[in-house]
């Protein structure tokens, strides 16, 4: 469904984040497709391969409710409230076969791209943000959401198949507003609690950003903020990885896609412990 010529447009997704979603929606398919099982481990997790292709299903199907202007109440907002949530949906959800889970993560990747269009040509959308596991966003935000989470449990599903994933430089830069903007609510208040620090973060050749963080309060800017402490300079992939807690920063330091400088250049490594996974 897409809007006809003469409609209002509201909230448009970013160029090419529509394309990325359907895209690595695909690309998930295909693997569950082509996976001998799924009830292989994924490496990290306490998930098989078909728990984590359940999650995706029903994480998908959620987020199509929520960009259609359904209520969707699911955990209370915490990284644990979440964590409780996904327990409690996969053990509702009996499913755990490749080629079900492969339809379900596609048809409502597609059920999701078609709301958004629908909500943008319907005169009657406006209305208050969404409510989302994250806090409230507008339907470009919460397809960051979505392609972001995509991407996560993706390269998931690639390592439990010794597969390559689907994550580049394009799709992270699609994932960067909703990066921004969930940072300062998955901050952990312990580890902040006491840091006075102004980091710049750069992913190379592409967003550039700013970390404030002073009295326990975490500021997020889309610029750096003038005179960082500390700036990193990172690879895109290793980035989200990073964020996502799927990659060690401490390898990607020494692998040398991630470059501290400035004042306090050893405040690099403690940056990504500052926050808890979304």
């Amino acid at each position: 469904m897409h809007p006809t010529v003469g409609q209002e447009t509201r909230e448009p997704l970013p160029e090419g984040l529509g394309q990325a979603i359907r895209e690595t929606a695909d690309d998930i398919a295909r693997l569950l497709r082509g996976a001998p099982g799924t009830t292989v481990p994924v490496p990290g997790s306490a998930w098989t391969l078909g728990e984590a292709a359940a999650h995706l299903a029903l994480a998908n199907e959620l987020m199509a409710d929520l960009a259609s202007g359904r209520e969707r109440p699911y955990g209370d907002g915490t990284p644990h409230g979440l964590a409780a949530a996904n327990e409690q949906s996969l053990a509702a959800f009996g499913e755990r076969r490749a080629e079900p889970l492969a339809a379900v993560i596609t048809g409502q990747a597609d059920a999701f791209l078609d709301a958004v269009a629908s909500a943008a040509t319907d005169e009657t959308a406006d209305g208050p943000p969404l409510v989302t596991p994250l806090g409230p966003m507008d339907r470009p935000l919460l397809a960051s959401y979505l392609l972001t989470h995509m991407l996560g449990h993706g390269y998931d599903i690639a390592r439990a198949l010794n597969r390559p994933h689907m994550i580049d430089r394009d799709r992270v830069g699609l994932c960067m507003p909703f990066m921004l903007s969930v940072m300062p609510r998955v901050a952990d208040a312990a580890r902040t609690a006491g840091l006075t620090a102004r980091y710049a973060i750069r992913l190379r050749g592409g967003t550039a950003f700013g970390v404030t963080l002073a009295d326990g309060a975490v500021t997020v800017t889309p610029g750096p903020p003038d005179r960082p402490d500390c700036t990193i300079l990172i690879e895109p992939v290793a980035f989200l990885l990073i964020a996502l807690g799927r990659r060690n920063p401490w390898l990607a330091i020494a692998q040398g896609q991630v470059l501290a400088r400035g004042r306090r250049p050893w405040l690099a490594p403690r940056f990504p412990n500052l926050f808890t996974a979304p």
